[in-house]
């Protein structure tokens, strides 16, 4: 976000602090009962600033939705995805409800961030689709044994059971069973197909407004590259990415 225009720049903070917030509530250690109250907050207050009433905790947000023309259904659909993780605990949802979360939080937000970088409307949108998609993918799979700590499974049904691997047994039983590998291939061909319609899309547009855009791919793709390097039997170590090829990436794509 830091090399964007200052203008761009601050919309990006802003909407970065809205999806902070409210994911810090659905993973916050208040009861269940009590963080639905706190996205419920959240939901009215968003409400009140598309009906002009904006609360002065986000008279800041509020500028930038009305400079950059951001859609009140997407802040929305983040809020409804927060909800999903807090209204029950995930464990092994069908592709549907999975694809759902997955347009939820990720989706969502690149459905906010591409009208900020300045994309058109159908170009930005369908950006938004595979790379949110491919982007969570990639979490899904680097995060399988934090999340089986948190009692969540993301992998989907049909996987697991097509593996053979029992979904009616404790999060982390299934994510260290030994046929996870073949649950984890077909999550790996999607992320790999969605990296490379989102690329498609970017090769297409002004460079100038996929600058960010270019930078998460190649740093989430470099990730997914690891993880596929590791391969998914147990245990397995946590994969991150070098710094230096971090930096390799800013200097690619950062100035073009």
């Amino acid at each position: 976000m830091r090399i964007l225009p200052v203008a761009q720049r601050q919309a990006m903070f802003e909407i970065y602090s809205f999806c902070r917030a409210v994911d810090d509530i659905a993973d916050g250690d208040a009861s269940a009962a009590e963080r639905l109250i706190g996205l419920r907050q959240w939901q009215q207050d968003i409400d009140a600033c598309y009906a002009g009433h904006v609360p002065p905790q986000l008279s800041s947000l509020n500028r930038q939705i009305v400079a950059f023309g951001l859609e009140r259904d997407d802040f929305q659909a983040v809020i409804d995805g927060m909800m999903m993780d807090v209204e029950t605990t995930i464990c092994a949802p069908d592709v549907a409800t999975l694809d759902l979360y997955c347009d939820r939080v990720a989706s969502a937000v690149g459905r906010l961030s591409v009208k900020v970088f300045g994309m058109g409307r159908e170009e930005g949108i369908a950006l938004a689709h595979h790379l949110g998609r491919a982007l969570q993918l990639t979490n899904i799979l680097r995060d399988i044994d934090e999340d089986a700590g948190l009692g969540r499974v993301y992998l989907p049904r049909e996987a697991l059971l097509d593996a053979g691997v029992r979904i009616d047994v404790p999060p982390a039983a299934i994510a260290t069973h030994p046929f996870i590998p073949a649950v984890c291939a077909p999550l790996v061909a999607q992320a790999k197909t969605h990296f490379a319609q989102a690329d498609a899309i970017m090769r297409k547009a002004s460079r100038r407004t996929v600058r960010a855009p270019r930078i998460m791919a190649a740093a989430y793709g470099g990730i997914l590259d690891l993880l596929i390097e590791r391969g998914w039997t147990a245990p397995r170590h946590t994969v991150k990415l070098p710094k230096t090829k971090l930096v390799l990436i800013m200097l690619r794509y950062a100035f073009i």
